[in-house]
């Protein structure tokens, strides 16, 4: 029930269900930024209406988070998952089901927070007929995902095009870096306002704890050494890169060393293919008795994993921000990751990690093993990155940046305002 003294606004998510378990396909960093965003916004005093794509004809139509933060999932196709490259045909069909249900709650918002490139099309064809604000976070660039693609998807010009739309015309486009503002610029457009707010973690459920507890808990042995990946199955994922790079650490090293992989839905999913892939490497790699592959894990479950681990790896091709990183380095766990996209931004090198060319094999398997044998070095490195967390990516901190620049927003179209003359909230500087 909405609250006459809150405003209500919406968050869109086509795609990436704020209400889905996260580990699924299409579950992944973007339903756990919608969702946190969504609920500390309430926190905030915002009425908050997450609006994702119906997938399974069971599921609830309206899911309450809170008193003031609800998802609602429309009908757009079928209701059955369908890929995201195959979308963008039902997305008229989501705007007019949005609009249905806005008309039935009696509701008006007057500011929209997309999400990836196919709700950027739905907030900028909703505009056109509302004088509703417009703000967007990408999550993802086709603009840098089809520079390492052979075979380019038919729907990458019309993604392109859109991509270019939304950051000219929206009220503000959020990167959630300064490298995702840097390739906004040089690859997308010129035009347009830009302000870099972070991803966060949940501190409170992301944190320094016993690693022999979580090892006693999960049945890890103290004496292992736990080499840790967490996230979806997908060859842009580089998980390929880790496997090899952990059988040249088998070969090379007597220690008693495990890989533990996190993640990935059914069989039948495109991610199941690849976890396939992944399984006959590990096998053809003699690497089977080593490797522990979990399936998805629960965000109750996960922190105990970070913590069991002495580092985790995040081989991506490419990574707009990376809320892994974060979760592992907020459980004090360091991490070794590839030198792109965001991943620059949240992790300092030597400090509370250390960047690696992507797909480099032999560098992977070099930072690893400094980690895995440097303990004191290691130990120093863990509380940097726990401290590093909590003071520039706590949901809350990133919520409050949002909340202030939403309503700098909505004040100048009440105020006609051309001149975008928003400053930051002091609050969380150091991100």
């Amino acid at each position: 029930m909405l609250s006459l003294n809150r405003q209500a606004i919406a968050l869109i998510s086509d795609h990436a269900d704020p209400a889905a378990d996260v580990g699924l396909e299409e579950a992944g960093g973007q339903n756990v930024y919608v969702r946190h965003v969504g609920e500390t916004l309430a926190l905030l005093g915002w009425h908050v209406d997450m609006f994702t794509r119906k997938v399974h004809r069971d599921d609830p139509i309206i899911v309450q988070h809170s008193p003031h933060c609800r998802t609602i999932r429309l009908k757009a196709g079928a209701e059955t998952y369908i890929p995201r490259d195959r979308l963008f045909e039902y997305m008229p069909e989501f705007v007019d089901s949005f609009q249905v249900f806005q008309q039935q709650q009696g509701l008006n918002y007057p500011l929209i927070h997309t999400n990836y490139w196919l709700s950027a099309w739905v907030g900028m064809e909703l505009q056109k007929t509302s004088g509703i604000q417009l703000v967007h976070t990408y999550h993802s660039l086709g603009a840098v995902k089809y520079q390492s693609q052979v075979e380019i998807s038919p729907i990458a010009n019309t993604r392109l095009r859109i991509e270019r739309e939304i950051l000219e015309c929206a009220n503000c486009v959020v990167a959630t870096s300064p490298q995702e503002q840097e390739s906004l610029r040089s690859l997308v457009s010129t035009r347009g306002q830009i302000e870099v707010i972070p991803c966060g973690t949940d501190t409170n459920n992301f944190r320094l704890t016993s690693k022999a507890q979580a090892r006693a808990k999960l049945r890890f042995g103290n004496h292992e050494k736990i080499i840790l990946y967490v996230g979806r199955f997908d060859e842009r994922k580089g998980i390929e890169t880790l496997v090899r790079a952990f059988a040249l650490l088998k070969v090379q090293s007597s220690q008693n060393l495990k890989l533990v992989i996190i993640g990935g839905s059914s069989d039948h999913m495109p991610d199941g293919e690849e976890r396939k892939r992944i399984e006959n490497i590990v096998n053809e790699l003699g690497m089977r008795d080593f490797t522990v592959f979990t399936g998805r894990i629960g965000h109750d479950i996960l922190p105990f994993y970070y913590t069991a681990a002495d580092v985790c790896v995040i081989p991506s091709h490419y990574e707009p921000f990376g809320l892994v990183a974060i979760e592992a380095m907020a459980c004090g766990v360091p991490v070794v990751a590839s030198n792109v996209g965001g991943l620059k931004f949240t992790i300092i090198p030597e400090e509370t990690g250390l960047l690696v060319e992507p797909k480099d094999i032999k560098a992977f398997a070099n930072g690893i093993h400094r980690i895995l044998f440097d303990e004191l070095w290691a130990k120093k490195m863990s509380k940097q990155a726990a401290l590093n967390v909590n003071q520039r990516f706590s949901w809350s901190g990133v919520t409050i940046q949002l909340s202030e620049l939403y309503r700098h927003v909505l004040a100048r179209s009440i105020m006609h305002d051309q001149d975008w003359s928003y400053k930051m909230p002091s609050i969380n500087r150091s991100a």
